[in-house]
C-alpha cells in the first residue's frame, strides 16, 4: 500500500500554480528532510516526497515546482526500504500529526540525531563534540498528556463520491483539523498518542450528542452547541476533561451530557467546561467553570509536584520530561552555590527541578498566568529559593535584574521554537555566566543562536532526546561552557 498526497493540498497547489503534474520513475529515496518529508534527487533538483522512507524505490507524482524543490507523493512503491513498517493508525496519510509511522522507530531516532548534526553543521559553523546518542522514548504511542478535539457539522470526507449516500448525522465529526485547514474537521475513531480512555469518552461523546440532539458547532455561521474538548492526563492515571461549549443556553442539553461522563466514566477526577462564543478557539481568556471534581492535576517529577489546569503549559510527553530534565541538570553541573537564572521557565518546572541544588534560581517567562502557576508550584513544593518575573524577555533581562538578584553564574533557557531574539543573546553575553544550557524544541534556531556566542563560549555537549515519536521533531540539550580567555 502506498500513500499519495493529501488530495486537498494537492488540488490547490495545481490551482494556485497552474502546474501540470507529471511522473517520475524509479526514484531513489535518500534522505529525511524537513517537515516530516523525505528527500529525492532528480536532474540536480530536490525533490520533497510525502510519507516516504529513506531507502525507496518509487514512482514519483510531482504535484509542485519550486525554483529549488518540488513536492512530489509516492505514486507506486516499487521497492520499500529495509525501514519501512506498517503503519498502525487507520487515519494515516489524512492526519498530520505521526508523518513517520512508517519508518521504523530506530530509523527515526537516527534520522532525529542527523538532524541536530546537520543544523550543528551547516547553520551554525561551530566547532562542537561527537553527539551523544539519542535518547529515544520507551513509550511510542500513549505517550502523551493532552490532547484536543473539535467538533464539526460538516465532517471531511475523504471520498466525496461518499456524501451523496451519508444521512444528516452521519455529517457530524469530532476530530482533528485537516492539516493546513482550520476549517476542516476529520473524524477520529481511535487516535494512538494517548491511553485508550480518551478514546472510549471522545467516542461516547460523539455518540451521546447524536442520540440527543445536541447540535455540532458550524465554524462559518458561529452556531451549534458542541464545539470542542480537551483531553489531559498525569502520570498516576487520574484524568481531565474540558468540554467547550459554543454558546450558554440550552442547560438541560449541557447538564444531560455532563451527568453521562461523571456517571459512565468515574476515572474523570476533573470534569470542567468553557463557554466560547468568540469567533476564534484561544480560550485562556475565558471562565473555566467546574462540574466535577478538582479543577487541576497534579504531576510528579521525582519529589516534585506540579500543579496542571486546563490552559496550563507542561510538556506533553512526561516520563520524556522527566529525563530532559534530568539531563539538563547534569548539564548545569551544580554544586549549592549558583545563581541560576531559567529563561523562558513556564511554569518554573526546570527552575524548581534545580532549585535545590543551587542557591537561588530566577525564571522568567512571558506569559503572566504561567508565572502565577510557578509561585504556586514553588510554595506547593516548599521550596523558598526561586524568584519569578513575567514579561518580554528582553525588557525582563536587564542590568537591573542582574544588580536586583546577581549575575548569574548558570544560564538554562529553553525558547519557543523561534528561538531567542538578539537582545536577549545579547544580555547572556553581557552577564557572562560559567555555563549555558540550551534545551531546544528546534536545533535550526538552537544552532543559529549558539553561533552568535560562539565566540565567548565553545559547545562541549550535545545530547538529543526523543519526546514525540513518529514525527520529525526532536528535541535537543547543549552545553555551553565559557571560554577561559573571556
Amino acid at each position: 500500500m502506498y500513500i499519495c498526497a493529501h488530495p486537498g493540498q494537492f488540488g490547490r497547489t495545481m490551482r494556485k500554480r497552474r502546474f501540470k503534474p507529471y511522473t517520475l520513475e524509479q526514484i531513489t529515496i535518500t534522505n529525511a528532510g524537513s517537515e516530516g518529508k523525505c528527500i529525492a534527487r532528480h536532474d540536480d533538483k530536490v525533490i520533497m516526497v510525502d510519507y516516504a522512507v529513506p531507502g525507496d524505490v518509487a514512482d514519483l507524482r510531482i504535484y509542485g515546482s519550486k525554483k529549488s524543490f518540488s513536492f512530489a507523493a509516492i505514486e507506486k512503491l516499487i521497492t520499500p526500504s529495509p525501514s519501512r513498517v506498517d503503519t498502525f493508525c487507520s487515519h494515516f496519510g489524512v492526519c498530520g500529526g505521526c508523518k513517520w509511522q512508517q519508518m521504523s522507530y530506530d530509523a527515526q531516532l537516527r534520522y532525529k540525531q542527523q538532524q541536530v548534526q546537520d543544523a550543528f553543521e551547516r547553520i551554525g559553523k561551530f566547532p562542537f563534540p561527537a553527539l551523544e546518542p539519542i535518547h529515544g522514548s520507551a513509550d511510542t504511542t500513549h505517550y502523551r498528556n493532552k490532547l484536543e478535539y473539535s467538533f464539526t457539522h460538516q465532517k471531511w470526507l475523504q471520498n466525496l463520491d461518499q456524501k451523496d449516500n451519508l444521512n444528516a448525522m452521519d455529517h457530524l465529526g469530532l476530530g482533528y483539523h485537516i492539516p493546513g485547514r482550520f476549517d476542516k474537521v476529520f473524524d477520529v475513531e481511535t487516535c494512538w498518542l494517548m491511553d485508550d480512555l480518551q478514546n472510549r469518552i471522545r467516542n461516547r461523546i460523539r455518540e451521546y450528542c447524536k442520540s440527543n440532539g445536541l447540535t455540532f458547532f458550524n465554524l462559518y455561521s458561529q452556531e451549534g452547541l458542541m464545539r470542542g474538548l480537551i483531553f489531559r492526563n498525569n502520570l498516576k492515571g487520574e484524568w481531565m476533561l474540558l468540554v467547550i461549549f459554543g454558546h450558554d443556553q440550552e442547560l438541560e442539553k449541557r447538564t444531560g451530557l455532563m451527568e453521562c461522563l461523571k456517571a459512565e466514566f468515574p476515572e474523570i477526577n476533573s470534569l470542567q467546561y468553557i463557554i466560547n462564543t468568540k469567533r476564534n478557539d484561544t480560550i485562556t481568556d475565558l471562565e473555566v467553570h467546574v462540574y466535577s471534581g478538582s479543577d487541576h492535576l497534579i504531576e510528579y517529577l521525582e519529589d516534585l509536584q506540579f500543579r496542571i489546569g486546563p490552559t496550563t503549559f507542561f510538556q506533553t510527553n512526561a516520563r520524556q520530561t522527566l529525563k530532559l530534565y534530568h539531563i539538563a541538570r547534569e548539564m548545569a553541573n551544580l554544586t549549592g552555590k549558583e545563581n541560576v537564572y531559567d529563561l523562558y521557565t513556564g511554569v518554573g518546572t526546570i527552575a524548581l527541578f534545580v532549585a535545590r541544588a543551587a542557591r537561588q534560581v530566577i525564571g522568567i517567562e512571558y506569559v503572566e498566568e504561567s508565572i502565577r502557576d510557578a509561585r504556586i508550584n514553588a510554595q506547593m513544593n516548599q521550596i523558598s529559593n526561586t524568584h519569578f518575573y513575567a514579561g518580554d524577555m528582553k525588557d525582563v533581562l536587564t542590568p537591573e535584574m542582574f544588580r536586583t538578584h546577581g549575575m548569574p553564574d548558570v544560564i538554562i533557557t529553553d525558547p519557543p521554537r523561534a528561538g531567542m531574539h538578539a537582545d536577549v543573546i545579547q544580555r547572556i553575553l553581557e552577564a557572562n555566566p560559567s555555563r549555558i544550557v540550551y534545551v531546544s524544541c528546534n536545533p535550526a534556531t538552537q544552532a543559529r543562536d549558539i553561533a552568535l556566542m560562539q565566540e565567548q563560549y565553545r559547545v562541549t555537549k550535545v545530547q538529543p532526546v526523543d519526546m514525540f515519536p513518529h514525527t520529525h521533531h526532536v528535541e535537543n540539550i547543549a552545553l555551553l561552557e565559557r571560554k577561559t580567555n573571556s
